[in-house]
């Protein structure tokens, strides 16, 4: 696929990350979010995140914004600064096309470069199985399924836990 270019998120491209993701909740189960954000909530989100060092990343298929993914913090307590979690979002006609696995494979090699050591994939549902095999195709494990954790749509939802070193991972200690 090479008219696929993976690039830095600028601010220019939040209305249409806001747009897949305002899709994602209103039809999907992997977000457990039940209203979409506004661009005002998604751009002071992308802030928070490039601000705080973090990856934002989307991919343009021929023009146009096909899918997006970054990376944040996995927990606040200052003993994960080394673990980030992982979201990828894809528009609807930009699915199945390897377009996933290139913002994974970006996104690990970008947080690999900020020096983090491990990242972890909560994926929605234990029935989404292209996410599933999306992380596993890009080097995740199954850590364990939280079930019944989210309630959407009038049903309860798992939410599948996978997990993939970065770096030289936990093979030694990393500079304070």
């Amino acid at each position: 696929m090479s008219s696929i270019e993976i690039r830095p998120t600028a601010e220019a491209d939040l209305p249409a990350i806001t747009a897949i993701y305002a899709q994602a909740v209103r039809e999907g189960t992997a977000t457990f979010e039940l209203e979409p954000p506004d661009l005002a909530e998604m751009t002071r989100r992308f802030r928070v995140l490039t601000e705080g060092g973090f990856p934002y990343l989307v991919a343009e298929l021929e023009g146009r914004l096909a899918g997006y993914a970054y990376a944040g913090a996995y927990r606040p307590r200052p003993a994960y600064r080394f673990t980030v979690e992982n979201s990828v979002y894809l528009d609807p006609v930009s699915h199945r096309r390897g377009i996933g696995a290139r913002l994974m494979e970006r996104l690990i090699t970008d947080c690999e470069a900020r020096g983090f050591r491990q990242m972890i994939a909560v994926i929605g549902d234990s029935a989404n199985a292209a996410s599933i095999a999306l992380h596993r195709k890009c080097g995740f494990e199954l850590i364990g399924t939280h079930p019944s954790v989210g309630l959407k749509f009038g049903r309860w939802l798992d939410t599948v836990m996978m997990q993939r070193a970065l770096g030289a991972g936990s093979s030694d200690v990393p500079p304070a």
